[in-house]
């Protein structure tokens, strides 16, 4: 028996492969193959006398791992400079104004039309709202440089601002306003608690000598994020905070911190790290993605109160997408519009909503639907002409492209 599951894993992570270099040339998202795989073995296990341990309690654990993963590797490729000041500002704009618009017009829509509570309604458009980095930086790949950048923001910036808001509004549902001054005070300790951990990580990083250190440095990172997540710090910020602060070390290359660290061996052993960082991300995210397909309910798939909420729910997305960027932020190019995916994040949060607040219009197969569906989206996103500048301004660099499709 253990020889058959060794050699499922070993077929599983040799098909997660040809599915990420297949995806360079069919432009088809490889979440989207990832979890037709898990939907197909569900289907092989239910069509004979095989079956699986539970493993849905795993699906959260490496959901957590992959986002920490995902948005180490994203903010290790991003350079700050002067030139990218607008290009930054209009990503984040459109990542912060996009999630409250969308969130704010769900919750009306739920709370004067459906009847449903303001929490309820709350936590339930909140994991929608959501752009999946997981799934839009590394489909990004054949988009330009600066179309590139402005996902790898946008989607990180859209991460961290739906966890923020998705933990004030559950810890702090029957006191608002007692709950924003905490989060305001969350957020000033979590600058502070960065910059220690991020110039600690970073000498570590630089000084440990022995064999065995890229391990141990992520092992560092993860171990931050889950103590700042258990005292309803905004975690993810520390783990963006980590990534720009290594990956724009020249910043303090001409400071006093010259004394003390050699730059030259530092980048050497940053790009060292990234390699593994990269192949590590890929395992945790097609397990992730495979598993989520097998224990996705087919029978609700079909089901046409699904198929209905989930076409308004992604016909939403996009035309407020559509509105904004070519009425507000003046960005014409359609690519970049079509490029809203929902996947690792919104999943996560969904499955993290208390049972007293769950909403049965919003069903976990509606959620998988509206993944696939916007998926399908951004896919189209990625055959139609790339025509269309940025508003910005200033070179940019390219993002490093070898990245596994998710």
């Amino acid at each position: 028996m253990t020889n058959y599951i060794i050699l499922a894993l070993c077929i599983i992570v040799l098909l997660s492969y040809i599915f990420d270099i297949t995806s360079r040339y069919s432009r088809i998202p490889g979440v989207i193959l990832l979890i037709g795989l898990g939907i197909g073995i569900r289907i092989l296990f239910e069509s004979t006398s095989l079956q699986l341990p539970n493993m849905l309690p795993l699906l959260p654990v490496l959901g957590t791992l992959g986002l920490i993963l995902i948005v180490m590797e994203a903010s290790l490729d991003l350079k700050l400079d002067k030139g990218k000041v607008r290009l930054f500002t209009t990503s984040v704009a459109s990542a912060i104004v996009l999630f409250f618009i969308f969130v704010g017009i769900g919750t009306y829509f739920l709370v004067k039309f459906m009847g449903y509570h303001m929490a309820d309604s709350l936590a339930s458009t909140i994991p929608l709202g959501i752009i999946s980095s997981a799934v839009a930086i590394p489909s990004a790949r054949n988009l330009r440089s600066d179309q590139k950048e402005f996902i790898v923001y946008e989607s990180s910036i859209s991460d961290i601002l739906g966890i923020m808001v998705f933990d004030f509004i559950i810890l702090n549902r029957s006191d608002i306003g007692q709950g924003l001054v905490h989060f305001l005070f969350s957020i000033l300790l979590t600058i502070i608690v960065a910059a220690f951990t991020t110039s600690g990580i970073a000498y570590l990083l630089h000084k440990i000598n022995y064999h065995i250190n890229y391990v141990i440095i992520m092992t560092s990172v993860v171990l931050i994020y889950i103590l700042a997540k258990l005292i309803h710090l905004p975690a993810l910020f520390l783990v963006l905070a980590f990534g720009l602060a290594l990956s724009n070390n020249r910043l303090v290359e001409n400071t006093i911190i010259n004394r003390f660290v050699d730059f030259e061996k530092f980048r050497n052993d940053l790009d060292a790290f990234k390699r593994i960082l990269v192949e590590m991300t890929f395992l945790v995210r097609s397990f992730f993605f495979i598993m989520f397909g097998y224990y996705t309910s087919l029978s609700g798939l079909y089901s046409a109160e699904n198929l209905i909420t989930a076409s308004v729910v992604t016909s939403g997305i996009f035309i407020l997408r559509f509105m904004f960027f070519r009425t507000v932020i003046n960005i014409q190019s359609l690519p970049l519009i079509l490029f809203a995916p929902r996947g690792l994040i919104t999943i996560l949060l969904f499955v993290s909503i208390p049972a007293e607040l769950n909403i049965p219009l919003i069903n976990t197969e509606v959620i998988t639907l509206i993944i696939m569906m916007t998926l399908l989206v951004m896919m189209i996103g990625n055959l139609v002409p790339n025509r269309g500048n940025l508003p910005v301004t200033g070179k940019t660099r390219n993002i490093n492209p070898k990245r596994a499709s998710g």
